[in-house]
């Protein structure tokens, strides 16, 4: 398969798969470069692991796209298209959703505290804040969770299922650091409008929660490690980090969506490395790349799970909306 046959599979791929259902907008875009070569050929030009439609999309709508049918974003493609491909040939797909502290403030509150976090993957390290935002769970329990001071400008709404779980609170965080090949910055008006961007059309209330949270990031920034965050040796450098900044606390190492972005080699090697350490290990993932079991609880299953030191504790949404604990 060439690389323009290989657009138009990923494109029509993304239409029906993931953006059917979340965003109109995207649904259509996708599925016209999958009907129009000439549009492929162009996106053909990006490398293969910079070319996914969300980071595409994202780039497009920064350098002014019109934001509305296909048509308009062809006629602008023609145009513009070669801007398009240097920029998104630079820069990769970041997914930085504060809302999946929800589902980690579930396993956090399954360690004794205080902590010091340690993100890998940490991006602008939206999730590295999960004492400082308020959370309203519903379903199965409702549960409210404010920090001392009261409700918190970033407010997170997740539903939990299933029975399970102990008394939800929010963790006592001693210090962060995160860990990223190219993170960003909070205070950097680039950055933020790069995470803003990668929001999809049609997503309610996302951006604003986004843009809420780097708020709280910038204002107390991490310490951020550029690293491969599955080599060991950038592991160790972390944890030590956290270690000196919070001699008495819990390290726990935290990997929110990391695993899919990293080769199986990089993935087993990892693994091993939080298993020797003396750290917690908390991870929202697909079934089955922690050596879990992955058998599903119910039928909403979403094929993501959340685990605490590589055991399955919940299914859950990938972005956090909802959990639902394994009644073990």
């Amino acid at each position: 398969m060439d690389d323009a046959a290989a657009v138009i599979e990923r494109y029509a791929r993304f239409a029906d798969d993931e953006a059917r259902g979340r965003s109109d907008v995207y649904e259509d875009w996708a599925r016209g470069i999958a009907q129009d070569p000439e549009t492929a050929a162009l996106l053909a030009r990006i490398p293969a692991t910079r070319r996914q439609p969300p980071l595409v999309f994202a780039v497009a709508r920064m350098q002014g796209a019109p934001v509305g049918p296909w048509v308009g974003l062809r006629r602008w493609l023609r145009e513009h298209g070669d801007r398009l491909v240097a920029e998104a040939s630079a820069l990769s797909l970041q997914t930085n959703e504060p809302l999946r502290c929800a589902p980690l403030v579930a396993a956090l509150s399954l360690v004794p505290g205080p902590v010091a976090l340690v993100e890998l993957g940490a991006s602008a390290g939206l999730c590295l804040y999960p004492d400082r935002y308020s959370y309203r769970f519903w379903g199965t329990r409702d549960v409210r969770l404010d920090p001392v001071e009261g409700s918190a400008a970033v407010v997170l709404a997740s539903e939990m299922r299933g029975a399970g779980g102990g008394e939800l609170t929010l963790p006592r965080v001693l210090t962060r650091v995160g860990v990223d090949l190219a993170p960003l910055d909070a205070r950097d008006a680039a950055d933020r409008a790069f995470l803003e961007a990668l929001v999809w059309p049609g997503e309610d209330g996302r951006a604003e929660r986004i843009a809420a949270a780097l708020d709280v990031a910038a204002a107390d920034p991490p310490r951020m490690i550029v690293g491969d965050a599955a080599d060991p040796a950038t592991l160790d450098d972390a944890i030590a980090d956290a270690r000196r900044a919070a001699p008495d606390a819990s390290i726990v190492v935290t990997t929110p969506g990391l695993l899919p972005h990293v080769p199986r080699a990089g993935r087993e090697r990892l693994r091993r490395a939080l298993t020797e350490r003396d750290v917690r290990w908390v991870s929202i993932h697909p079934a089955g790349m922690s050596g879990a079991p992955q058998a599903s609880t119910g039928a909403a299953a979403s094929g993501f799970h959340l685990t605490l030191d590589g055991q399955v504790v919940a299914e859950c949404d990938p972005l956090g909306a909802w959990l639902e604990w394994r009644a073990s």
